[in-house]
């Protein structure tokens, strides 16, 4: 089925003239990144040309794609804006919500009993403002989108940080915080910073055992979980022809762990191949049309040194396996390296449980790979040593992999099939024995493996790898266990060895499906009725945050100085808190629970400043907030990493937290607090972060001549009576300014649709 053909029709239209346009402002060859932006700018054709890394573009996203836990607070957000329908094409994808516990069939039925308040009001508001929906069961976000939605040179955004995975067939598709998606379903412009650009050229062709997986883990080791911050990855090179559409998007939806932007590839024949076989042959031939402008032009891809700002270059001959962790997706080992790094760090070699799947490895080509394996366990005489899970990307690969006999190799040698939902991925797991709290190593096909992400367990040692090694070393039960060296006994005592994975792009017989899940909007939308009970415990209706108040903000209490990583994990937990995504008063329970005060090196420990007692954060917070006092919280570096959710903004707004200074932040997340209204504060001299003190109140100087590049002032007031100030950067435009001083970016709105 084609979605939206008639938008990429418009869309290609408007290519030949506004990239000619965009050449000649620049007076130079373009990348595909720069294609894309130009030809998606707000005000039309382009008419100037932007700094990288300075200028702050309005942009007009073709589409807006949300999951059922973003999904909540954005259509709650929107339902105020004063808008009849969406202005662009979205969707909506009931994919986090159901919890990994038994298996697909019997976890599916407790989710649609545990969520049905949840699912109803997702359901009707996608009904009566014009969103598609997609049901419990019919997918992963970013893998229905994939299949569904993605169109090469097109430009989305989603409320998921792993939107990027669009990038697979050619898209720039950025994950951002609700509040963004709001603006853009009102029919407002979307602002970005233009973004730096990195090239990452691809020779060779894989083979054996590596695979799609190991070419962003070998990136995340270069560039880090912050190398990619502002910047879009664009991969090119015959190496990145020979990659499969799903293997690209596994490689762009995993950028988020470095920070980027987004990531993306030139059209080309994998991606025809992928949209003729996904039924979307319309949208192959609308792109052959326009071939020469859904790709870099060939002299940036000839001389990439002279157009992006820093080129790495990977030969996919030599490229080995990686497996990353644990504890960050970007520490990186070759598998050659891996045993040896285990044994040293003295990290748990037995492996208790390999997961396969998610977002980022669920497509028909990574099951059959996996697959593979586990039909030669059988053969010769092997069985997982470890537990086993599949989660299948979405309806359509279920579906077609179980016609095709791949699920029931799974199971034959002791793996199980979950739903087609996040699940142990984003911490909807009900691990057994995971609140012993044990030391313990898994092994995901994932994308992020941050301290208690999966299971809740801070000593679970999670390590992130491609679907063939995370199932070899699960037949193994061993992470010191080499498949491209080492041999294993069978249970007759036989000394065997694991073959190369061999996998298929395609079914040979095709995709098939029963019921892919999606709910077409109502006609007409206008008498449908969202209700929302006012004792609900997990849907709320938002109250406006007030404005500032025209003055420097002084006397603000030290809610929390954190201490090392501080992602939105540690900010705002998952896991069970998902079901309070849509009630901004439960869920701020778990504010920066996860986070370490530096001051005791204890989570959710901090002192009140009111009482000298050690409380939870949350608790500090309400106190302060019921006494009419406001707040600070104070991090390191590259605060905020993590996931798109704009919960992590919210929560401390709804506390009365005013300001949050840190090192540098992650994107997304630095943007959340901008539109909440919350001040998103660095240090000029990143050393002062060393002068704050347990006791000390904040004062912010400055605000009265808030503006774009001048540094505001930072005063400490400490308990003996002394003083002193340094200075601090901001971010922030004349628009931004703006919300700050609205309130937040969603009061904006509301004026302006009154």
């Amino acid at each position: 089925m084609v979605f939206d053909s008639y938008l990429i029709k418009k869309v290609y239209a408007l290519y030949p003239e506004r990239v000619s346009a965009a050449r000649k402002l620049l007076n130079r060859p373009l990348t595909l990144t720069e294609k894309i932006l130009y030809c998606h700018l707000w005000n039309g054709t382009p008419d100037k040309p932007y700094d990288r890394g300075v200028s702050y573009v309005d942009f007009a996203p073709d589409r807006v794609a949300m999951q059922d836990a973003t999904a909540q607070m954005a259509l709650l957000q929107f339902m105020t804006a004063g808008r009849q329908k969406v202005a662009v094409p979205s969707t909506v994808h009931c994919d986090h919500l159901i919890q990994a516990k038994t298996g697909a069939e019997t976890d599916l039925k407790n989710a649609l009993d545990i969520n049905s308040e949840v699912y109803d009001f997702l359901s009707s508001v996608s009904d009566k403002y014009g969103l598609g929906f997609w049901k419990p069961g019919a997918g992963i976000i970013h893998q229905v989108v994939l299949e569904n939605y993605a169109f090469p040179g097109g430009m989305m955004i989603g409320t998921d940080s792993h939107t990027p995975n669009a990038g697979g067939l050619g898209m720039v598709a950025i994950g951002v915080g609700g509040a963004d998606a709001v603006d853009v379903m009102a029919g407002m412009a979307w602002e970005l910073k233009f973004p730096k650009l990195i090239g990452v050229k691809l020779t060779g062709k894989m083979s054996g055992w590596t695979s799609a997986k190991d070419v962003i883990l070998k990136v995340a080791g270069i560039l880090t979980v912050k190398g990619g911050t502002g910047a879009i990855v664009e991969y090119f090179g015959e190496g990145a022809k020979n990659i499969s559409c799903t293997g690209k998007g596994t490689i762009c939806n995993m950028g988020a762990e470095i920070g980027a932007t987004t990531s993306t590839f030139g059209y080309d024949e994998k991606m025809a191949e992928y949209l003729r076989g996904t039924d979307r042959a319309e949208i192959a031939d609308m792109a052959d049309t326009v071939r020469e402008h859904l790709t870099g032009d060939p002299e940036v891809y000839a001389h990439p040194e002279k157009y992006f700002d820093r080129v790495i270059e990977i030969d996919l001959n030599t490229l080995e396996p990686h497996v990353n962790g644990p504890f960050t997706p970007d520490l990186a080992w070759p598998i050659s390296e891996f045993a040896k790094a285990v044994q040293g760090n003295k990290w748990p070699a037995k492996l208790e449980v390999g997961l396969i799947g998610s977002c980022t490895n669920s497509s028909y080509e990574d099951i059959t790979r996996a697959a593979s394996l586990a039909q030669q366990a059988a053969n010769k005489n092997l069985e997982f040593k470890s537990e086993y899970t599949v989660t299948p990307g979405s309806e359509l690969v279920r579906y077609t992999v179980e016609r095709d006999g791949y699920l029931n190799v799974f199971e034959k040698i002791g793996g199980v099939v979950l739903a087609n939902a996040c699940g142990p991925c984003i911490g909807q797991w009900a691990r057994h024995g995971a609140d012993k709290k044990e030391k313990n190593s898994i092994i995901t096909s994932f994308n992020r493996n941050f301290a208690k992400r999966n299971d809740g367990n801070p000593n679970t040692h999670a390590f992130v790898a491609s679907p063939e090694i995370v199932t070899a070393l699960a037949i193994a039960g061993d992470l010191t266990f080499n498949p491209l060296t080492d041999a294993l006994i069978n249970s007759k005592g036989e000394s065997v060895k694991l073959d190369e994975p061999v996998g298929i792009d395609f079914p040979p017989r095709g995709f098939a499906v029963e019921d892919n899940g999606y709910q077409a909007p109502a006609t007409d939308g206008t008498q449908v009725k969202v209700a929302v009970d006012p004792a609900s415990d997990r849907l709320q209706l938002l109250e406006p945050f007030k404005a500032w108040e025209g003055k420097d903000l002084t006397g603000l209490r030290l809610l929390i100085k954190t201490k090392g990583k501080c992602t939105t994990d540690h900010i705002s937990m998952a896991g069970p808190w998902l079901k309070y995504r849509g009630h901004l008063d439960n869920i701020s329970n778990n504010l920066l629970t996860g986070a370490l005060n530096f001051f005791n090196d204890q989570p959710d420990s901090v002192k009140n400043p009111l009482t000298g007692n050690y409380e939870g954060v949350p608790a500090v917070g309400r106190m302060l907030k019921a006494a009419g006092e406001f707040s600070i919280v104070v991090g390191e570096e590259n605060y905020g990493e993590g996931s798109s959710r704009e919960h992590a903004a919210m929560e401390p707004r709804f506390l009365a937290v005013r300001a949050v200074l840190v090192k540098s932040f992650a994107r997304i997340h630095e943007t959340n607090l901008k539109k909440q209204g919350v001040l998103a504060l660095t240090f000029a001299n990143p050393t002062d972060y060393d002068k704050i003190l347990e006791d000390d109140t904040f004062d912010v100087l400055g605000l009265t001549t808030f503006a774009p590049g001048k540094l505001l002032t930072i005063r400490l007031n400490h308990k003996n009576g002394s003083t002193e100030s340094f200075e601090v950067n901001h971010t922030y435009n004349t628009q931004q300014i703006e919300w700050f001083k609205e309130g937040s970016a969603l009061n904006i709105i509301r004026k302006q649709m009154a």
